[in-house]
C-alpha cells in the first residue's frame, strides 16, 4: 500500500499511519521548511519547495541504479516511532530543515527539526506486507516527475528531477516486484542417508538443507548470500551453524547432534534489511542410545577397570597373607 497525505489529511489518514508506525506533524498547517536546502525555483518563496538527497543506503529497495537528482518535496513531516523496528526511512529531511506553518510567525521552536523529520518512509510488517507513507501529494505529481531540478547555491543543474526514479523503485519495493524471498525443499537426514527419520540419536551426523529464491519481477531466480544461519534450537540454540551455498539458491550444513536428548527444532530466522523475512522451523526429537547400542567397554571406563581388578587381587594376596603367613 501506498499511502500519501499533505497539510489537508483527515484523521482516518492520520490514524492509519499511527498504525503503521509514524506521527505526523500535530498542527494541521505545519509544512516542512528548509532555508538552505530549497529549489532554486523557490528563491522568492516559503521555501517549502525542498530537495531531498538524503536517502536510504539499499539497493533492495532503491534499486541498483543511484539516484543522482535530489527529489522534489512539497507537503508535510513525520517522524517515526523510535519504538517500531519495522519502520525505515527512506528520504529523510536535511539537519536545516524544520516544520512549521510558513504562514504565521514562530513563536516557539518547531517540534520537529533537521534529519529527525522524516519525508517518506516504509514499513515492513511482521507478515512481510508493505506500507509506503509520504507526507507529499506533489511528490507523486507529474509536474515534479517531469521537472528540473536545481538547488539553491548550486551551479548543477539537473534536466530531471529524481521523483521519477525514486517513485518507480520504491514502488517495486512496496509491490513486492523486489526483494521478496521464498523457501522450499526444506530436508534433513543422516549422512550418507536420503530419507527423512522420524527422530535422531545423539551423536547422529546429520545434513541440512534448503533452497531459497529471489522474485526478480518476471522470475524466481537463485539468492545469492553467506549470511544464513541454521539453529538446532531446543529452549536455546545448541548448534549454530552458517549454510553454505551453491551460487544456485541451495543452502546446506552437516553437523553432529548434541549429547543431549528432548525434542529440538531446525530453525530458520533470516531477517535482512530490504527483504521479506523467512522464518520457517521443523520438529524432531532427540533419542538416547538403548541399552544394546553402547560399546562393550568403552575407552575411558578403563581406569575403572583396572582400579576393580587390581583391588580383587590385592585382597586375595592379603588373604594369602593373612592365613598362611606365621
Amino acid at each position: 500500500m501506498i499511502l500519501a497525505a499533505d497539510s489537508s489529511a483527515s484523521d482516518l489518514i492520520r490514524g492509519i499511519a499511527t498504525e503503521c508506525g509514524v506521527d505526523f506533524d500535530e498542527d494541521p498547517e505545519a509544512m516542512v521548511i528548509d532555508h538552505i536546502n530549497y529549489a532554486a525555483m523557490d528563491v522568492e518563496g516559503d521555501h517549502t519547495l525542498i530537495v531531498g538527497d538524503d536517502l536510504i543506503q539499499s539497493d533492495v529497495i532503491l534499486g541498483s541504479k543511484k539516484i543522482e537528482a535530489p527529489v522534489l518535496f512539497r507537503g508535510i513531516g513525520h517522524t517515526a516511532n523510535p519504538s517500531n523496528s519495522l519502520v525505515l526511512k527512506v528520504l529523510s529531511a536535511s539537519p536545516s530543515a524544520y516544520s512549521a506553518n510558513p504562514k504565521t510567525k514562530l513563536s516557539l521552536p518547531p517540534s520537529l527539526t533537521g534529519s529527525a523529520i522524516s519525508l517518506v518512509s516504509v514499513m515492513q510488517a511482521r507478515n512481510n506486507a508493505r506500507v509506503l507513507l509520504s507526507g507529499s501529494l506533489d511528490l507523486f505529481s507529474n509536474r515534479f516527475l517531469k521537472s528540473g531540478v536545481q538547488k539553491a547555491g548550486s551551479k548543477t543543474r539537473y534536466e530531471r528531477a529524481g521523483n521519477e526514479q525514486f517513485v518507480t523503485e520504491t514502488s517495486k519495493w512496496v509491490f513486492h516486484e523486489r526483494g521478496h524471498l521464498k523457501a522450499v525443499n526444506v530436508k534433513h537426514h543422516k549422512v550418507g542417508e536420503t530419507n527423512e527419520p522420524g527422530m535422531y540419536r545423539i551423536n547422529d551426523d546429520l545434513e541440512y538443507s534448503v533452497e531459497i529464491y529471489e522474485w526478480s519481477g518476471t522470475s524466481w531466480k537463485p539468492y545469492v548470500a553467506d549470511d544464513v544461519q541454521l539453529q538446532f534450537f531446543m529452549m536455546s540454540p545448541y548448534v549454530l551453524k552458517t549454510m553454505s551455498n551453491d551460487n544456485k539458491g541451495l543452502y546446506s550444513t552437516s553437523f553432529k547432534v548434541p549429547d543431549v536428548y528432548g525434542v529440538f527444532q531446525f530453525k530458520v530466522e533470516y531477517q535482512r534489511l530490504g527483504y521479506t523475512g523467512l522464518s520457517f522451523t521443523k520438529q524432531i526429537p532427540v533419542r538416547p542410545y538403548r541399552h544394546n547400542e553402547y560399546e562393550r567397554f568403552i575407552t575411558s571406563a578403563y581406569p575403572y577397570y583396572t582400579a576393580s581388578f587390581s583391588t580383587m587381587c590385592a585382597f586375595f594376596i592379603f588373604s594369602l597373607v593373612y592365613l598362611y603367613h606365621k
